[in-house]
């Protein structure tokens, strides 16, 4: 699975830079290619003359070589690679990384990545469980880096607990899960919808939602990793799509993510509407902004309903492909979710609850319950969006591997 693959090996200052010369063997080993970005405290734990042998490339820590003031392009280099890997990721460099610094030039690789990212972190394990790391290596998450959870055994402290960096052996198992996934969805076409819209009542003021879009970008992420060709409808939001297999279509109203949708829905396999979309929109859009009339303290909106994008995805739906739906309810829960279900000719539908903690709009975390046309439910408890979009993805497989039959 690795061979000809690009890997950038990031090294940072830590005891466990040792095991970078055992993990940068064993991926020659695998057929990579593997460049080793070292940041200067590295240099005290192993030297660049080892990792540069066994790379058989020279090893870059500096923006411009001195003695013939060569600039290593850090552009260049993010753009190069297939995967970037930190390893051993120290604790220092982990807050850098998760607060966007760039004091030097693994950091400014890592910035300028268009590839994905691994960290396999490595410290004492009072480093390792301290707030501020576990802060850093979530928001590292949550900007969709993999962490490669660090393992319990002796330390160089001499105390006993989680904190070592994973065995390269279990970092290469890891490597090549991944890029064997990454081929799962190769050639499938998919639909997303994400964020809220607005609808305009005049130059100044809409109607709109608190979706942050979170949970459909963390979607289209996990699916594209798995070479998937993903068309991301988007209503206006922060989110950023980093994946080269994602197109972005952004809309502003229901109308214009309702065209959009319905116009690349016919050539995708799978469709998931996992955007706010207003069920309302005002009958008029003036043209100025409304002002206030005299003492009038009431002001009317007439508003009208807008198209029903899952309604109609479902009646256009045609053997072998796959609707997937958000219910985003207050009460009566799994009822209304089932309804939903059936009304729309969803083949899974993902249940979340605005009366459980951290789930909802704008949160990091979601909490869901999967329902399908089967019948099937199974619940999941609080997780990162990342980690509940590959829960939906895992459910998505099973039913396309079904249809495939």
């Amino acid at each position: 699975m690795l061979h000809g693959k690009k890997i950038i090996l990031g090294v940072c200052g830590s005891i466990a830079a040792y095991k970078a010369a055992f993990l940068l063997r064993l991926l020659k080993k695998e057929g990579a290619e593997v460049q080793v970005i070292m940041t200067d405290a590295a240099r005290d734990f192993i030297t660049p003359l080892t990792l540069a042998t066994l790379s058989e490339r020279p090893v870059l820590s500096k923006f411009v070589k001195d003695e013939t003031g060569e600039w290593h392009n850090h552009v260049d280099l993010g753009l190069w690679a297939d995967l970037m890997l930190i390893a051993p990721a120290s604790a220092n460099t982990m807050g850098a990384l998760a607060n966007g610094l760039c004091s030097n030039l693994l950091q400014a690789v890592y910035l300028s990545a268009r590839c994905p990212v691994m960290i396999a972190p490595a410290m004492d394990l009072d480093m390792y469980q301290h707030p501020a790391t576990l802060r850093n290596m979530d928001l590292l998450s949550q900007y969709g880096n993999q962490i490669i959870d660090a393992e319990h055994g002796e330390l160089a402290s001499g105390l006993v607990g989680k904190g070592r960096m994973a065995e390269p052996e279990h970092i290469v198992a890891h490597l090549r899960d991944f890029f064997g996934a990454s081929a799962t969805l190769k050639g499938t076409k998919v639909l997303i919808t994400a964020g809220p819209t607005r609808e305009q009542i005049d130059p100044v003021r809409y109607i709109g939602n608190h979706s942050s879009g979170k949970m459909g970008y963390a979607l289209a992420e996990n699916l594209a990793a798995k070479g998937a060709e993903v068309v991301l409808v988007s209503g206006p939001t922060q989110q950023k799509a980093t994946h080269s297999n994602i197109r972005v279509v952004p809309v502003q109203s229901a109308l214009e993510m309702y065209e959009a949708s319905t116009k690349h829905y016919p050539d995708c396999q799978i469709a998931i509407l996992a955007a706010a979309v207003a069920d309302y929109t005002p009958r008029e859009k003036h043209e100025q902004k409304i002002k206030k009339e005299g003492g009038a303290t009431e002001l009317t909106i007439a508003l009208v309903q807008t198209h029903d994008i899952a309604a109609e995805l479902g009646r256009r739906k045609q053997e072998g492909q796959i609707n997937i739906g958000f219910a985003l309810e207050t009460h009566d829960e799994e009822a209304n979710a089932q309804k939903k279900l059936q009304n729309k000719n969803f083949d899974l539908i993902v249940l979340n609850s605005l009366n459980d903690p951290g789930a909802g709009f704008g949160t990091d975390t979601n909490k869901v319950t999967l329902l399908d046309a089967d019948g099937k439910r199974e619940s999941f408890p609080l997780k990162s969006k990342q980690e509940v979009a590959e829960d939906i993805v895992q459910a998505i497989l099973k039913i396309n591997s079904h249809a495939a039959v």
